[in-house]
């Protein structure tokens, strides 16, 4: 791996040209060293060499599509990810983000909201992923939250449900992480996107909709990962109209 220092690195992976310069501009107008690639290979290597902060990816590419080459950045890299998309399906979204990215960008857009969305990831922690199994910090005795036999540690970034490792993405664990930590209280989607931005609930940022429905797709795969059932949940409610919260013990 390339030794980069202090240098703030970033990946654009797109296979339009006009598009992959214009994302390298505004990339490298933020203050980023970018390497382009036009091919979701190409990408990859790029990213397992240089280990960039933050990485742009088209969904729609030849060859090894958007979402396999999000799986393989996400096994090897804890990058912040984000997809850009000419689709408004909604099973894309759903399927980049379970994938493992961080946010995703329909096409067309405008640079000013993805240097905006990539100002909010660079302010929320970046958590060392620790695989299960692995050796645990000296800290490991300390720090869990716990509710009807789920556990999560901030820390450590390790969730396990009824004694079993959960593997989380990082939008996933924060999202948890922030329910655990908020106990019967509820949240709603605009306090939640605030968190995974790493803003404070009483910030006045922008919440546009396609933040709120990130969450809602973040909820989705988290609720699938944990096995709940939404009309009969074991740990997290929805209040209707509200937000989340944790079941009752």
């Amino acid at each position: 791996m390339v030794d980069v220092g202090e240098v703030r690195s970033a990946v654009v992976i797109e296979d339009e040209r006009d598009i992959r310069h214009l994302l390298a501009t505004v990339l490298t107008q933020a203050g980023f060293a970018v390497r382009a690639a036009a091919d979701g290979a190409t990408g990859l290597s790029l990213v397992r060499e240089y280990a960039p902060l933050v990485t742009t990816l088209d969904i729609n590419m030849p060859g090894m599509d958007g979402f396999e080459t999000a799986r393989r950045i996400r096994a090897a890299s804890s990058t912040y990810l984000v997809i850009l998309t000419a689709r408004s399906a909604e099973i894309d979204a759903l399927q980049g983000l379970e994938a493992g990215a961080d946010d995703y960008i329909a096409k067309p857009f405008r640079p000013r909201e993805l240097r905006a969305r990539i100002d909010a990831m660079l302010r929320r922690p970046r958590t060392h992923l620790l695989a299960p199994g692995a050796d645990a910090p000296p800290s490991a005795d300390h720090g869990w939250l716990e509710h009807r036999g789920l556990r999560l540690h901030r820390q450590m970034h390790l969730v396990e449900e009824d004694h079993s490792p959960l593997v989380l993405t990082r939008s996933e664990f924060d999202l948890l992480a922030e329910l655990m930590s908020s106990g019967r209280r509820v949240r709603s989607k605009k306090e939640l996107a605030r968190a995974l931005r790493g803003t404070h609930a009483g910030a006045s940022d922008f919440v546009s909709d396609s933040d709120a429905r990130a969450i809602e797709v973040h909820m989705a795969n988290l609720r699938r990962k944990l096995g709940e059932n939404p009309s009969q949940p074991r740990w997290i409610e929805t209040v209707r109209g509200v937000g989340y919260r944790l079941t009752a013990q």
